[in-house]
């Protein structure tokens, strides 16, 4: 039993609509071993590991289900058990997550499983699914166990334990979870910026950030403050708030005279430390003194020696100068019932079930650790010490829950006076969320007539205590943190486009982005060759995918966000967002067909699909598409709205009639109309030969590109003016649409270089070709990615056969596993066997050259089409060209062999340096006309 594969998809992909783990599982020899062979000691064995499977209801959807499943008949595969082991381990590490499924990939490959289960975290996500198969492992029969798979001594309760450690260093902590929480309940998005706690909240320019519980609002001079205890206990008794006396040093002798001259017992604690890390309390012996300062010392330069205050240890939170909640903080500690130890009073409280590993759970286990033990020796016992019945045994000095304290929440019974006092402190220091550490002898009478003491004021409080408290009632302290920064009605997220399909989604997102600009917004924008914000690179590269969105997002200038969605990000990783507010898809197109499990054009479109499937407002569909038109059946958006280029679309005049959102092109007397539907509305929106990116109209598919980016714009509520501005002004200079019919007609032919590298793409820019008045020749250069099968390279060479006056073939810098001129031979037997006669084509492999063949055989009047692969290089070299004196007509006197045999090589070989008399070929000029 292997892992082949794994597969981490950050947001909605085609096993879910949140993150997900997809393992590709080989079960081997165990595929003849399901639970049901492997016997009951199996199954008990796994639920004693792991109790909490019993909750799992399986297919039965009810407690209980899963280990039904396990036990009746022939049981279930290990592949399945794996799922819900790694769910459950995540479990156990404090997570919620429930979702999973696994499937048997197909016949032909037997014991080969896709396991799919939530995640909470990646790393922990992925650390799941590898401590689950080891477990599974562990528990089979020897002589079925992998050679290899987990070690003889291997223990499960060190790597459980060690597991949870892992997941809680990596997850949220109680304190930015809560804060996450109370984000999602008011339906505001959020990302994690780093492996910490920093988290930004809300899009674009209307984000907000806080690491743990300091916000982005949080002055920087009083988190100073707030760390500098010497500082902040002279600020606070200045405005005569109670403190206690306290003297700074920095050495032992100057700690024993700290501690004479403010007289009984006292506190020794770090100048800048937190979590209740080395505070030692009630001290007044040289020796403990000592000790205390040791421990102080070990967590900062200076110590701080001040009056020891008698009472209980109280945290009073205070929210943008609000009083939240009050807690009751209790060292770590053991009762005595007159007949167990320490050591077994202390097992007895780590086996309730509220306390675990850090903060796995509400309480943490206590620990007999070196503090403990200096605790004990101080009342004169070790861990085998029986105490009295009734007698508390404390293990800590401070009521930090991190080390096994317990909380009890008195927010009700606090005295006003103790509540304005902790706002008056908190506001002194300056701070937005603080919290103080109050000692009082009871928190419902007036520290003016008990006493008590403020000990220190926190910048970063934590939430633990508040909202999952050991007693009382659970206060919500995230909740008013929200609204302090993001005021009832406040926008927290920019509206979002995301548009997908195998030809035509550059164009249409960067036409959208134009729009946009127009109407005042500052899009950001991910395309094939980067990242773009305010119209302006950022970032280069393909960057279609989940990082690229995130980028975009989390730039704080955007107040809109405009995401081309490319399959290959789809199938790696999922979408980089949740949800969108339009979702369009143009078209499904045979293109990467034979890749990564996607065979048919059926399966592309249930990848591309997931884009509509996640939109919230609008889902923009290409009727004209029978794959697109069926995905408004998975949809739940409020609003579809139909693209048709066919006036006469059925489905879409019943959906107009009906009062539904649709965008179509008609005919009238000047030519073709781009017209809006909606609620019975009819609105002519622009003539499709004023919009330049479709060279009057005739470039069919940048009509089309037009239609779906007028349709998005108009759902994201743009206004039908700068619609028509931005449609009007964007045009497919190099500059706006790199590779996407890009015009040159400076030389004296036109130069078309356009992207295409899919039969749909190259057939319908050779359509392009055939519709433009050219009285001269057509030339194209020809290529196909090495990755495509050959089916789909002879499909590009079926779509351009006889279109051109001349083909040029040529393969890609980068052969994607394919050999040599492998490619442009399959391009050039395709296009023989489709009837274009071997004189009118040439093999010139590298693409440069290739390029420089073509611009050097164009004639005034002729039409160049360079399909390119490297865009920027190619396009230098077009604009760059230097057409020679009299512009001569460049003919080889070499005639293309036939394509048969030994043929290919000679094909291969032909047209080298076409027209480079430097190589030795003799060439026949005739003088153009």
């Amino acid at each position: 039993m292997r892992i082949l594969e794994r597969s981490v998809y950050v947001g909605p992909s085609q096993y879910a609509h949140f993150p997900v783990i997809r393992l590709e599982l080989d079960l081997q020899a165990l595929e003849a071993w399901p639970t049901g062979r492997l016997g009951a000691g199996f199954v008990d064995a796994l639920v004693a590991a792991l109790p909490g499977l019993a909750e799992h209801g399986c297919s039965y959807r009810e407690p209980g289900g899963f280990i039904r499943r396990m036990r009746e008949g022939e049981g279930t595969w290990l592949g399945h058990v794996l799922e819900h082991v790694a769910i459950e381990l995540q479990n156990v590490a404090g997570e919620n997550v429930t979702f999973g499924k696994t499937r048997s990939v197909g016949d032909d490959r037997p014991g080969v499983y896709t396991v799919v289960y939530e995640y909470a975290q990646k790393e922990e996500g992925i650390a799941a699914g590898e401590l689950a198969l080891k477990l599974l492992s562990s528990l089979l029969p020897v002589e079925l166990r992998p050679p290899g798979s987990v070690a003889e001594n291997w223990d499960w309760d060190a790597a459980r334990d060690d597991f949870i450690r892992y997941a809680q260093r990596r997850a949220l902590g109680p304190s930015t979870a809560s804060l996450v929480r109370a984000a999602e309940e008011r339906g505001i998005p959020w990302l994690r910026m780093n492996q910490q706690s920093l988290i930004q909240l809300g899009h674009g320019k209307y984000q907000q950030r806080i690491q743990a519980t300091v916000t982005g609002k949080t002055p920087h001079i009083a988190v100073e403050l707030a760390s500098d205890k010497e500082e902040t206990n002279k600020i606070l008794g200045s405005l005569g708030l109670p403190v206690p006396r306290q003297e700074l040093v920095s050495d032992a002798s100057g700690a024993l005279r700290a501690a004479r001259k403010l007289g009984g017992t006292v506190v020794t604690k770090p100048y800048n430390g937190n979590h209740g890390r080395g505070i030692t309390i009630n001290i007044s012996g040289d020796d403990e003194i000592r000790e205390g300062f040791a421990a102080a010392r070990e967590h900062s330069r200076s110590v701080i020696v001040e009056t020891f205050i008698g009472g209980d240890d109280h945290r009073l939170l205070v929210v943008n100068g609000e009083l939240i909640a009050a807690t009751r903080r209790t060292p770590g500690h053991v009762v005595g019932d007159g007949s167990s130890d320490i050591a077994e009073l202390v097992d007895r409280v780590n086996a309730d079930p509220r306390r675990g590993v850090g903060h796995e759970k509400v309480l943490t286990r206590l620990e007999l650790d070196a503090q403990a033990d200096l605790m004990l020796e101080r009342v004169g016992y070790n861990h085998f010490s029986v105490p009295r019945e009734g007698e508390v045994v404390y293990l800590r000095s401070t009521a930090n829950l991190s080390t096994g304290g317990t909380a009890t929440d008195v927010t009700d019974i606090i005295h006003p006076d103790n509540r304005d006092m902790a706002v008056r402190a908190v506001r002194a220091i300056g701070l937005d969320v603080g919290g103080v550490d109050f000692i009082s002898p009871n928190i419902a009478e007036s520290y003016r007539a008990v006493g008590g003491a403020i000990c220190e004021i926190n910048a970063a409080p934590g939430f633990r205590m508040h909202v999952a408290p050991s007693e009382g009632t659970p206060r919500d302290a995230a909740g008013p943190v929200i609204d302090m920064l993001f005021p009832p009605g406040s926008p927290t997220r920019v509206p979002i486009a995301a548009v997908t399909g195998t030809n035509g989604k550059t164009t249409t997102a960067r036409m959208l982005a134009h729009i946009a600009k127009m109407a005042g917004f500052v899009p950001g924008l991910t395309t094939t060759d980067g990242v773009y914000i305010d119209g302006h690179r950022t970032v280069e590269g393909d960057m279609t995918g989940p990082v690229s969105a995130r980028m975009v997002l989390a730039d704080p200038q955007i107040d809109m966000a405009i995401l081309e969605t490319a399959r290959g990000g789809l199938l790696r990783s999922g979408m980089g967002v949740r949800e969108v507010d339009v979702g369009a898809v143009i078209n499904v197109a045979a293109d990467h067909l034979g890749l990564k499990g996607i065979d048919t054009l059926e399966q592309l479109a249930e990848i591309k699909r997931i884009v509509v499937e996640v939109a919230r407002e609008c889902a923009v569909l290409n009727a004209d598409d029978a794959n697109v038109l069926k995905m408004s059946a998975y949809t739940d958006a409020r609003t579809i709205c139909y693209v048709t280029m066919n006036p006469s679309h059925a489905l879409v005049r019943e959906h107009i009639r009906a009062g539904g959102r649709a965008c179509a092109l008609e005919a009238g007397v000047n030519g073709h109309m781009i017209t809006l539907y909606d609620k019975g509305s009819h609105i002519p929106l622009m003539w499709t030969h004023l919009i330049p990116a479709t060279l009057e109209g005739r470039a069919l598919h940048n009509v089309q590109n037009a239609m779906v980016a007028a349709a998005m714009a108009f759902s994201l509520g743009i206004k039908l003016d700068a619609i028509r501005q931005g449609l009007r002004t964007f045009d497919t200079t190099f500059f706006q649409a790199p590779g996407r019919m890009n015009v040159y007609n400076e030389h004296p032919f036109k130069v078309l270089m356009d992207y295409g590298h899919n039969a749909h793409a190259v057939g319908v820019m050779a359509d392009l070709a055939l519709r433009l008045d050219v009285p001269g020749r057509r030339i194209v250069v020809l290529a196909g990615p090495g990755d495509r099968r050959d089916e789909d390279l002879r499909a590009i060479a079926e779509a351009v056969a006889g279109k051109f006056d001349h083909y040029i073939v040529r393969r890609d810098d980068s052969l994607r596993g394919r050999d040599g001129d492998e490619v442009p031979r399959i391009i050039a037997r395709a296009l023989e066997a489709a009837g274009v006669a071997p004189a009118s084509m040439s093999i010139i492999p590298d693409e440069q050259q290739a390029t420089d063949a073509a611009l050097r055989m164009g004639q005034p009047g002729d039409l160049v089409l360079v399909f390119a692969d490297a865009l920027t290089r190619t396009w230098k070299q077009i604009t760059k060209f230097q057409p020679e004196d009299g512009m001569a007509r460049v003919t080889p006197r070499l005639e293309l062999p036939t394509l048969e045999g030994a043929g290919e090589e000679a094909l291969s070989a032909s047209m080298e340096g076409v027209v480079r008399e430097e190589r030795g070929l003799v060439f026949e000029r005739e003088e153009s006309d």
